[in-house]
């Protein structure tokens, strides 16, 4: 099994039975694998972010509703326990639905196949927007990781780069939790990238110096009108690169797209515990922004790459 095959990331475990996730948090000193053998064990998992990125918990929250069917637990409580694990991520309570009448292990593997055929895709219809010799920057980590598979915005940087058409990728650490640093410079590394981490201060001052040919992010979630949360510090990045006139896109895949959500004013953000900021200080910990749709260039799916209007375009 290599490092980035989805069953590495997260799978289920009937002879266990559990769900086993590859301990995000350790990385990139330590590989090792969490198995979480109850639902409560699964929900801190994905609180304390050994498995994260929006698919990723999706993935997990569908082999964690089939676990609690093998243990024969309540299945109304485990979907409550595990859609209240992180609010913002749509793809959760998604993928939830989906397995609410047919929570079996097979349909929960079905499902986490789709995601990755949706994130080849999507990353195919991205790289289509690369140009010879680009020079990306990207934030947070979008990932096998994130999505259990192939990778969002990060593939789309790995298909650009299969093409030829990848030059260099810049990698924001992406504070608090480092997760550009430890994730995705780990993963452009596993796939032989060539990458360099910054401050995510920097950022700005690498647009001035003509660094930066696109931006390629993920998403959390997407709202009818194109307004899109992700890790935050993005929306920074979304202003900085407008007035460098630098195109931002957003990559994700159609289950994070949120059409009952009018706009991002509707987006629960999540504030995790301060202490990740200061242990001694009082401290604002905000996990994600929101990004007007005025300052995204494209939406990219599985389906393709979607253009403003986002109402129109999304809603095909």
């Amino acid at each position: 099994m290599t490092l980035l095959a989805p069953e590495a990331i997260v799978r289920l475990d009937e002879a266990i039975p559990a769900v086993v996730v590859l301990d995000q948090r350790r990385l990139p000193e330590t590989v090792v694998e969490l198995e979480c053998r109850t639902v409560p064990e699964l929900v801190d998992a994905i609180a304390t972010l050994a498995v994260r990125g929006a698919p990723a918990i999706g993935v997990a929250a569908a082999y964690g509703l089939a676990l609690a069917a093998l243990r024969g637990d309540d299945l109304e409580e485990a979907a409550r326990l595990l859609a209240g694990s992180r609010p913002t991520a749509v793809n959760l309570a998604w993928a939830l639905a989906e397995l609410r009448d047919d929570p079996t292990p097979a349909h929960a593997r079905a499902l986490h196949d789709e995601e990755v055929d949706r994130c080849r895709a999507m990353a195919a219809h991205a790289a289509g927007l690369f140009t010879i010799g680009a020079r990306a920057l990207t934030h947070c980590n979008a990932g096998g990781l994130a999505t259990g598979g192939y990778g969002s915005a990060v593939g789309a940087l790995r298909t650009a780069w299969e093409r030829g058409l990848l030059a260099h990728v810049l990698v924001d650490e992406t504070r608090p939790l480092l997760q550009g640093a430890r994730l995705t410079a780990w993963e452009l590394e596993t796939a032989g990238i060539p990458h360099d981490v910054i401050a995510d201060s920097a950022a700005a001052a690498m647009m001035q110096a003509g660094d930066v040919d696109l931006v390629v992010t993920g998403a959390d979630r997407i709202a009818a009108n194109g307004d899109t949360a992700n890790k935050i510090g993005t929306y920074s990045l979304a202003v900085l690169a407008r007035h460098h006139r630098i195109p931002l896109y957003v990559v994700a895949p159609s289950s994070t797209v949120d059409l009952a959500t009018p706009d991002g004013a509707g987006i629960p953000i999540e504030e995790r515990d301060p202490t990740e900021i200061s242990a001694r200080f009082p401290a604002r910990n905000p996990a994600f922004d929101v990004t007007p749709a005025a300052l995204v260039t494209a939406i990219v799916t599985e389906t393709g790459v979607h253009r403003p209007p986002y109402t129109e375009s999304l809603a095909r």
